[in-house]
């Protein structure tokens, strides 16, 4: 969803089972609208919302579903998922790989869903969706930051948990669901993806940038190395504080890499690069303009002396005749 204000913050698009619109219903909610709903093994319909179904990760995700499992970043990665772009960019991700057999997310059973406690956001957030109207989801000047965002049903024809009696809030909702904590966590990488995609497919990312993209969304032990096994401390200032943070804390490491992706793919504020390699880079700028400008001018001397060259050729063979 969107509108002329700005770019959205989307929260639906990490779970889809219907890609028809017709399933989201057409009505703006807020924190305190009324919501019937409720999902419980006496449902009919329980878990089938679990087969054949998108369901993207965000790196909070699978910080929390691997440490639930006591695997790697990377083993988690290979074992329970599969390659993805996110929101119609350029930009590459993960989803649940679903069973070959029932198409069902793999941490599914009949008596429900074995990660329950750590389940992906997306499961978190269904049947509200969220949409945010600012780009960034930063509020215009002077505008009430309660305002930029609303919210709406999601709903399936297959789903009878609205036809459940419980009854709660939106606010209730959410906080029943431990949304407000996710949203916490996924904000900045959303916002990631939501400004890509504010840019559309006229500029697409290079290989490189990609990569890097991957690797600090999806394997937070590997970018702790890129931190601090490669020239990233020599280039950038980052002050000890962070440093001793990073090091230990996972979650901490987490928004950073956002900050580190806001800079290096959009220019975002936020690092700084050491005023020695700025300097260092300006003397190399500097010097391959003044080889640059050496080699023109050698090359203009050769083609003057070459043109004199001829026309001295010319004029001897004239006097000849």
């Amino acid at each position: 969803m969107s509108d002329k204000k700005g770019v959205d913050i989307d929260s639906d698009f990490m779970k889809s089972t219907d890609k028809n619109p017709s399933n989201i219903m057409p009505e703006k909610l807020t924190f305190d609208s009324p919501l019937q709903f409720e999902c419980h093994p006496g449902v009919s319909c329980f878990t089938a919302c679990c087969h054949n179904i998108k369901i993207v990760l965000t790196p909070y995700d699978i910080l929390i579903l691997r440490k639930r499992l006591g695997i790697p970043a990377h083993e988690f990665i290979v074992q329970y998922t599969e390659p993805t772009f996110l929101e119609r960019t350029d930009m590459p991700g993960v989803q649940i790989k679903l069973t070959e057999d029932k198409k069902a997310c793999p941490f599914v059973t009949p008596e429900g869903c074995t990660v329950y406690e750590d389940r992906p956001s997306a499961c978190r957030y269904y049947p509200v969706g969220m949409a945010d109207f600012h780009e960034g989801g930063k509020p215009e000047e002077g505008e009430d930051a309660k305002e930029e965002k609303f919210f709406f049903l999601v709903k399936e024809p297959h789903c009878k948990g609205f036809e459940e009696p419980k009854t709660w809030t939106i606010r209730d909702w959410r906080e029943d669901q431990g949304v407000d904590v996710r949203d916490e966590m996924n904000k900045e990488w959303l916002r990631l993806i939501m400004r890509r995609k504010s840019h559309g497919f006229q500029a697409s990312l290079a290989d490189a940038a990609k990569r890097m993209f991957f690797m600090a969304s999806t394997d937070l032990d590997h970018f702790r190395k890129f931190i601090f096994e490669s020239s990233f401390l020599d280039t950038y200032e980052v002050d000890e504080e962070t440093l001793e943070k990073i090091k230990t804390d996972d979650v901490e490491l987490m928004f950073f890499s956002f900050k580190y992706l806001a800079n290096t793919l959009f220019g975002a504020e936020g690092l700084s690069i050491k005023e020695e390699k700025i300097q260092a880079k300006v003397q190399e700028i500097q010097s391959r303009q003044d080889d640059s400008l050496k080699k023109a001018e050698e090359d203009y001397l050769k083609i003057k002396e070459e043109r004199a060259k001829r026309k001295k050729e010319q004029e001897e063979a004239l006097k000849k005749k």
